[in-house]
């Protein structure tokens, strides 16, 4: 029996449910109940009625995963995959914004600690940012950690003033991507979709600019064959996995997560068979972090 034989059977045996993010590698991928971004594998996880649940990610996502589901048990085989973008917004950052523009709203991504988002007023994602902020009363909305992603936010809301929080920040990942990955590459019919964290210059050269999720989906209703991905290339994996009837291609080939690639089959399977790593936040900020994960989904349930 190989590794991946019984890292299936002991997830049986443990009725484990396994989330892997679109960004993991593909043993990972191939083990997991569910493929997704952070928050769409959070709610999955919530979904669950199985009491053992592996978060194959980095830490924010299985924070929010454990504080959606308290009485749950949320693993993660390497603690060390850790977000650099999530931890360039900090409490004490927010906090300073906040008595420089004390009449804002403060919105935090998703892809934020747990301490973050305990901070905040309610929480966004890369797909329901612009919503999210339209439904706040304030004018001004401090919004972070990316930079890029702020600007992709202001785009869609010119009534508002949606203020950069901090200043710079980014995602390594998708700061590798250039408009030489663009105009270098021969594929002269395909289309090209990256994340609204690149910058605002290929964002838009681009024929389509969404989350993991959105680009994931995108070849469904699209009548192109070719695609050029800007983003992590652990999303080409599933891409081409899901659409073997399309060429799908990374816009840069480079563009690696290295956090997330540190989660692997081995690991995985010895947290299984141990229990642990678990991943616990504490309640005093779960609480305060779950009401402004709670005033995202009333947003998004309202109509």
């Amino acid at each position: 029996m190989n590794l991946k034989e019984k890292f299936l059977k002991l997830k049986k045996e443990k009725k484990c449910l396994v989330l892997g993010h679109n960004y993991q590698s593909p043993e990972i991928q191939e083990v997991s109940d569910y493929l997704g971004d952070s928050f769409e594998l959070s709610i999955r996880a919530k979904e669950t009625d199985s009491d053992l649940i592996m978060f194959c990610g980095v830490d924010f996502m299985a924070e929010t995963a454990a504080i959606l589901n308290p009485n749950k048990k949320v693993l993660m085989p390497d603690l060390k995959a850790e977000c650099p973008m999530a931890k360039m917004l900090n409490p004490e950052i927010i906090k300073s914004y906040r008595r420089k523009y004390p009449e804002a709203a403060v919105a935090v991504y998703i892809n934020t600690t747990a301490v973050t988002k305990a901070e905040a007023d309610v929480v966004y994602t890369s797909s329901n940012g612009g919503k999210i902020c339209s439904a706040l009363s304030t004018q001004k909305i401090l919004v972070g950690p990316d930079r890029n992603l702020a600007l992709f936010i202001q785009k869609q809301l010119p009534d508002k003033e949606i203020i950069p929080m901090p200043a710079d920040g980014y995602c390594y990942v998708h700061k590798i991507f250039s408009l030489f990955d663009i105009k270098s590459r021969g594929f002269t019919e395909a289309e090209i979709l990256v994340h609204p964290e690149v910058d605002m210059e290929l964002q838009a050269l681009a024929d389509f600019v969404g989350s993991t999720n959105q680009m994931f989906n995108r070849p469904k209703k699209s009548r192109a064959t070719q695609f050029l991905v800007g983003t992590e290339i652990g999303l080409i994996h599933r891409m081409r996995k899901e659409y073997p009837d399309k060429e799908v291609y990374p816009l840069n080939k480079y563009a690696v997560c290295n956090t997330m690639k540190l989660h692997t089959l081995t690991k995985a399977y010895k947290a299984l068979k141990e229990e642990r790593p678990i991943v616990r936040v504490p309640e005093k900020i779960a609480v305060k972090a779950k009401r402004a994960i709670d005033r995202m989904l009333e947003i998004m349930n309202e109509k």
